[in-house]
């Protein structure tokens, strides 16, 4: 049997701001069908595979709208192989940062992307369970891996393994954020979540 690598299904504007490094938080429920109906870290690092689906512009801060945009134009783009999708990020999870209130919410507002309706919303939904604030490391892949975009990858799920697909060599990684900047930064979102 070949090997296989872990990937989070995050959309795909997203995945572009956590590249540009405007980002570098992830908020998660969980998917309509996961094996757990809860949301739960399955690994401390893992590829970041692009989804389409449910990213909508209305979803977002009017500042950074162009991300789906972007990431629609990549997903039309004639070099883009047909039933292939591209991966351009690996992460690493620092932290997984608990939700429960609206007032923690809040104070989350200035490290995402998403528009404050979108986020309280999430958080309302199955509510007895928390919103997980993924703090992750993203490094770029310095050569983006093309994978088949199998049905099984499809649906409202958090994660997939992909078939035949290693980890990451050290050397095909950038990291998006500098070590000590994000350190900072890390600092910066703990302490205002008064961590």
């Amino acid at each position: 049997m070949g090997e296989h690598s872990i990937a989070l299904k995050e959309w795909a504007s997203t995945i572009r701001a956590l590249l540009e490094g405007d980002q570098f938080i992830l908020l998660r429920k969980g998917g309509i069908h996961e094996e757990t109906r809860h949301f739960e870290t399955r690994s401390d690092s893992f590829y970041l595979y692009p989804a389409y689906e449910h990213q909508r512009r209305e979803l977002l801060k009017p500042e950074v709208r162009h991300y789906v945009d972007d990431s629609l134009r990549e997903l039309e783009s004639p070099g883009l192989l047909k039933g292939q999708t591209y991966l351009y990020a690996w992460a690493e999870v620092v932290d997984d940062i608990p939700i429960t209130s609206e007032q923690e919410l809040s104070r989350l507002y200035e490290f995402h992307m998403w528009t404050a309706n979108f986020v309280e919303e999430r958080l309302r939904w199955k509510s007895e369970d928390p919103l997980h604030v993924l703090l992750l490391r993203v490094y770029r892949l310095n050569r983006p891996l093309h994978v088949p975009a199998l049905p099984e990858y499809g649906g409202c799920k958090s994660w997939i393994d992909i078939q035949e697909l290693p980890r990451p060599d050290k050397d095909n990684l950038t990291p998006v954020i500098p070590l000590t900047e994000f350190a900072e930064k890390a600092r910066v979102l703990r302490r205002a979540l008064r961590l």
